[in-house]
C-alpha cells in the first residue's frame, strides 16, 4: 500500500479537528464545562485522548476555538442564506441577529465562552477565532464603511456587550430592546434579517430561523 499524500493527511487531520469542536460544543452546552473532561470530549469526537493536546493546548482554548467555529458557521449561514442579497444594510440586520439569536439558543455556552475571555488568556488567536474576524469586518465593508480597521473592532464590541447584557444573571435585558438599540445604531429598520415575532422573510431556511423569547404583554 502506498503512503498517503500530504493533502490526504491533510484533509484527515482538519475532519479530526472538527469533530473534536463538535464534540466540545455539544458536551459542554450538555453538561457544562466543569463536569465535561478532555477524555469526554475525546471519547465523543471518537479520537485518541493524546489528539486533543496535539491540536489543543488546554480545555479553555479548545471550548474558545469551538464556540469562535459555532459562532462563525451561524454567521457564514446567516449571511448566505436565501434569499441572497448585497444590501449592505440587510447583512449588517443578518449578522446581529445571528449573533443575538445563537445567545438566545445556547445560553450555557456563550456564557461560558464568555467568562473564559476574561480571563488572563483572553482571546485565543485560532483559525476560527479569524475566520469569525474576517466575516464581521467583510460585513462592515458591505454595510459601507470606509474605515473597517476601526469599525470592525467596534461593532465586535457592541456585539459582545449585547451578549454580557443577555447572559448577565440576575439582570439580564430582553432580546428586542438590544437588538433595536443596535439597528438603531447602524440605522436598520426593524424589519430587516430575522425580526422578532414575525414571519422569517421569504426563502429563509426554517432551521435558522431565531428563536426570539415572547415579549411581555
Amino acid at each position: 500500500m502506498s503512503p498517503r499524500s500530504a493533502s490526504v493527511n491533510e484533509e484527515l487531520r482538519r475532519r479530526s479537528r472538527e469533530r473534536l469542536l463538535q464534540a466540545t460544543v455539544e458536551l459542554v452546552a450538555e453538561r457544562g464545562y466543569e463536569a465535561t473532561t478532555l477524555a469526554d470530549i475525546a471519547d465523543r469526537a471518537g479520537s485518541a485522548r493524546g489528539l486533543v493536546s496535539y491540536y489543543f493546548p488546554g480545555k479553555r482554548q479548545l471550548l474558545q476555538s469551538a464556540v469562535h467555529r459555532l459562532m462563525h458557521r451561524t454567521l457564514e449561514a446567516a449571511l448566505e442564506r436565501e434569499p441572497a442579497t448585497d444590501d449592505g444594510r440587510e447583512l449588517m440586520a443578518r449578522a446581529i441577529d445571528a449573533i443575538l439569536g445563537l445567545t438566545a439558543e445556547s445560553p450555557v455556552l456563550m456564557r461560558t465562552h464568555m467568562a473564559g475571555i476574561l480571563q488572563a488568556e483572553g482571546f485565543v488567536q485560532c483559525p476560527e477565532q479569524q475566520r469569525l474576524a474576517q466575516l464581521l469586518r467583510e460585513t462592515v465593508v458591505r454595510y459601507g464603511s470606509q474605515a473597517p480597521d476601526s469599525d470592525y473592532p467596534l461593532l465586535r464590541a457592541l456585539l459582545m456587550g449585547a451578549v454580557f447584557a443577555v447572559l448577565m444573571p440576575g439582570a439580564p435585558m430582553p432580546l428586542p430592546r438590544l437588538r433595536a438599540e443596535l439597528f438603531r445604531r447602524y440605522g436598520l429598520g426593524w424589519e430587516l434579517g430575522v425580526p422578532p415575532d414575525g414571519e422569517p422573510p421569504g426563502g429563509t431556511s426554517q432551521d435558522i430561523v431565531l428563536q426570539w423569547p415572547k415579549r411581555s404583554k
